[in-house]
């Protein structure tokens, strides 16, 4: 604007000064007027190209007031993505696609020989492999090393080992964990106790959880709720109400708030043993405590009345859960689906999940496989294998149990064929049946006349080193020599003989 401005004053002073209209006294402050023109003019067309080639590198804008948002001001300042921050490790990149643990230990090893420096995430992703595949004795190869070298181990790999221990049914091994931890430079918290304290309880090994218990104080550890509702449970399990109920009493003498877990803990307790009274007693205990029952409080509810006969009552529970703020879950439909098969009403199981569907509740595996389980045992397999097919249309995948469930099936009604093929999905699907559906497949397919199908089941039970036991010998036996008594006597030779 200043540059448009000065360039039409210049051009007005030469008319005026060409028409004479100024006094030639006048003229020296034109020229001087002039002279001045031209200086500016030029630095201003110098600013000018240096703005048109030159980027700034910081915008400028007009102000303009602040639009009201919602954000609030002390939010924390934008970071990056954990994912641009953290660098990515070649070797944990390769072992996310490695299945087998010994191939996982083959790879960790040619890093090493490759120069590759491990660090934790290396030996703590390679211990969860193992762990998971059952694989201790490299676990605690690998323990050893890492005990040796100076590289710090948090306490989540531990805490995820003695789970695993745990699982294995290996509790003195969880117990000799948690006592190295500080050798690994590994501060034990609460968490790893409550850990270790669940381990114990879930191997009957209660009187350790229970000294472990009494002496977290002395140990460092400040109980909480966790703690208290494993020892609670440890008690249901032994059937030890009263000694249950004491160990809340004193959890609420502490001042530590009982949670949903532990009234569940409870409620199903008293379910179980279809003191329905007691446990609807305790649910208004839970209300007025201010804990909101869920979906697991009221299935249980639902399970004692199912098994005292009122389905109706369970039904109406379930319906009732809505006006008390829960939303009935697929485990609630699960206890009146399952309900109803034990008693042989399929079909009003059947109608049942159609109901679920009309209510936009999409049934799981579990769900699915509660309906196929109660029709194989009514001997209405090809029935459950249509439920199967239109459970994957759904976009429902079969599990291990839902295949077991769909060869013994077949078997029990002698088709043998069936189970071959749900036999044949089930090994592409990555799944194993058990030995005894092996076991009954092949003496059923050689009995019927399927050789090549019998063929087909030894081999792949050969690929899993999975043998026949002696009672399938016997049946096949049996089957093929109807006529000598003394059958059991000539498979006692085989087996010697082998």
């Amino acid at each position: 604007m200043f540059f448009y401005s000065n360039t039409y004053l210049s051009l007005k002073l030469d008319f005026l000064a060409e028409h004479h209209h100024f006094e030639s006294s006048f003229c020296p402050a034109v020229s001087m007027f002039r002279s001045r023109r031209r200086v500016i003019n030029h630095s201003l067309l110098s600013l000018y190209r240096l703005s048109v080639e030159h980027k700034p590198s910081r915008q400028y804008r007009t102000f303009r007031p602040e639009r009201p948002t919602n954000k609030s001001r002390r939010d924390p300042p934008h970071r990056p993505a954990a994912s641009r921050i953290r660098k990515r490790i070649p070797f944990l990149d390769e072992l996310k696609s490695v299945q087998d643990p010994d191939d996982a230990l083959s790879l960790f090893n040619q890093y090493q020989q490759m120069g590759f420096m491990h660090d934790y995430p290396s030996f703590s992703a390679l211990m969860y492999k193992l762990a998971r595949s059952r694989k201790f004795e490299a676990v605690e190869t690998l323990l050893d090393y890492l005990q040796n070298i100076d590289i710090r181990c948090g306490e989540t790999l531990f805490i995820a080992l003695i789970q695993h221990y745990g699982k294995s049914r290996m509790p003195e091994k969880a117990i000799e964990l948690f006592q190295r931890m500080p050798s690994f430079n590994c501060h034990r918290t609460l968490q790893s106790f409550n850990t270790l304290l669940n381990a114990l309880v879930d191997n009957d090994r209660f009187l350790d959880a229970i000294g472990m218990f009494d002496r977290a104080t002395n140990m460092g550890f400040r109980k909480n709720s966790i703690s208290f509702n494993i020892i609670i449970k440890g008690w249901l399990g032994k059937g030890e109400w009263e000694k249950a109920w004491q160990v809340f009493e004193e959890m609420t003498e502490r001042g530590i708030e009982p949670t949903v877990v532990t009234f569940n803990s409870l409620i199903g307790f008293l379910c179980g043993k279809g003191d329905l009274d007691g446990a609807m007693g305790l649910l208004e205990d839970m209300i007025q405590k201010r804990q909101r029952p869920n979906a697991v409080t009221y299935a249980m509810l639902m399970e004692g009345l199912c098994s005292l006969g009122k389905y109706e009552e369970a039904k109406k529970v379930m319906f009732d859960m809505d006006y008390r703020g829960c939303k009935p879950r697929l485990l609630n439909y699960g206890v009146l689906i399952n309900d109803l098969g034990r008693r042989g009403r399929i079909d009003e199981a059947k109608t049942l999940l159609l109901e679920m569907k009309r209510r936009r509740f999409k049934p799981d595996v579990v769900t699915y496989n509660i309906l196929i389980n109660y029709l194989c045992k009514e001997g209405r397999a090809p029935e459950a294998y249509r439920v199967l097919v239109e459970m994957q249309i759904g976009g429902c995948e079969p599990n291990a149990a839902t295949y077991r469930m769909m060869v013994d099936g077949f078997c029990q009604i002698d088709d043998f064929e069936g189970g071959l093929k749900v036999l044949s999905a089930m090994l592409t699907s990555g799944h194993c049946p058990r030995l005894e559906s092996f076991c009954d497949l092949v003496v059923g397919l050689l009995t019927s006349g399927k050789f090549d199908g019998a063929c087909f089941v030894l081999e792949e039970m050969e690929k899993r080193e999975m043998r026949f036991h002696l009672e399938a010998w016997e049946a096949l036996v049996k089957d093929a020599c109807p006529q000598d008594k003394s059958a059991g006597e000539l498979v006692e030779e085989l087996v010697f003989a082998c």
